[in-house]
């Protein structure tokens, strides 16, 4: 099995964690609502809900999303892991309406709690094993770069974290026998959960468009510079221009000119810039494709040109540069 094919199926098993511990967490939800009537507690069981809508959709997304390049898709079906995650984020603002609507419906008719102290207990609970789930599911999804796994966790936490406001409140309420602080708990999880539903769509939306993405932009960079301070002897490159870079799933498709010596065969530069891409994947730690396009000096960089056979040079090494974002991204070289 190759180091790709034990990644996805890594990916598999943290969804189908996801699914099952999500039912079980359901499961135990559903039941402290029951049990007391609580709207607060019923609106962190209808966000478990979701939870386990959303881990199965994230199931497909996960296995449709590994499959290889085709002649359909020439780059993937990475975004198939976007669409998950902002289907997940629609859900979550679903969600945060319909609590909302019961919440006021509820202070409204008034509110009869009932074997609170049992409920609470069932729902700490579940929240412990959602805290617990979606620390995995975070880690797994960004040691991973699956897009699903991450939004599944960051959706899990923010469930265990209304849980934990959610027993906090249900505290006060025992504590004072105020049961209208019920229903105004519940809308304020559901004005949390409005907050990240909308953030996973932000950013899913951000990514289907192919907007920049700083971060991915600045370990590129960082991977490059650290191979042109080698100097154009070891790595064939004097310097680059007109990267760009577009996330699809855990792929990363990059585009950048390398600036090479001119007096250089063709093959000898062909040679050296495979070698340079290669180096640059392991160096930025990404998994993903470059698409190169090899430009000539043309004697525009002699000053900061580290190359030391060079017969063709018009003046002398000044100082060699460390290589910037601004740099590195222009689409024409500095004159």
């Amino acid at each position: 099995m190759t180091t790709s094919d034990s990644a996805q199926s890594e990916r598999v098993r943290a969804i189908v964690l996801s699914l099952l511990g999500g039912i079980a967490i359901l499961v135990l939800k559903a039941a402290a609502y029951y049990m007391t009537g609580s709207v607060a507690l019923q609106s962190d069981a209808l966000e478990s809900i979701v939870n386990v809508v959303a881990a199965a959709f994230g199931l497909g997304a996960v296995i449709f999303a590994g499959q290889p390049a085709d002649k359909d898709h020439p780059y993937g079906h990475g975004k198939m892991e976007y669409f998950a995650a902002a289907f997940e984020g629609g859900l979550i603002s679903l969600a945060a309406l319909v609590i909302i609507y019961e919440a006021v419906l509820a202070l409204a008719r008034g509110v009869e709690l009932r074997s609170l102290g049992l409920g609470m207990g069932l729902n700490i609970c579940a929240g412990a094993l959602n805290g617990l789930l979606g620390w995995f599911l975070l880690r797994t999804g960004r040691r991973l770069k699956s897009k699903t796994l991450e939004a599944d966790g960051h959706h899990v936490l923010s469930d265990f974290y209304t849980t934990c406001g959610i027993f906090v409140g249900l505290l006060l309420v025992a504590a004072t026998g105020f049961s209208w602080l019920d229903p105004v708990i519940a809308i304020a999880v559901a004005l949390l959960l409005a907050k990240t539903g909308f953030g996973l769509v932000r950013e899913s939306a951000a990514a289907l468009l192919d907007e920049e993405d700083s971060g991915t932009i600045a370990a590129i960079v960082a991977g490059l510079d650290g191979l042109l301070k080698k100097g154009v002897d070891e790595t064939g490159v004097i310097t680059v221009h007109g990267l760009r870079a577009i996330r699809s799933g855990r792929y990363t498709h990059v585009d950048i000119h390398l600036v090479v010596p001119e007096y250089l065969p063709v093959a000898e530069a062909h040679d050296d810039t495979e070698r340079f891409e290669k180096r640059l994947i392991a160096a930025s730690g990404l998994e993903g494709e470059l698409h190169v396009h090899i430009d000539p000096c043309r004697r525009k960089y002699c000053a900061r040109c580290t190359d030391s056979h060079c017969p063709i040079r018009v003046e002398p090494l000044k100082a060699a540069m460390a290589l910037t974002v601004e740099e590195a991204v222009v689409v024409e070289p500095v004159e």
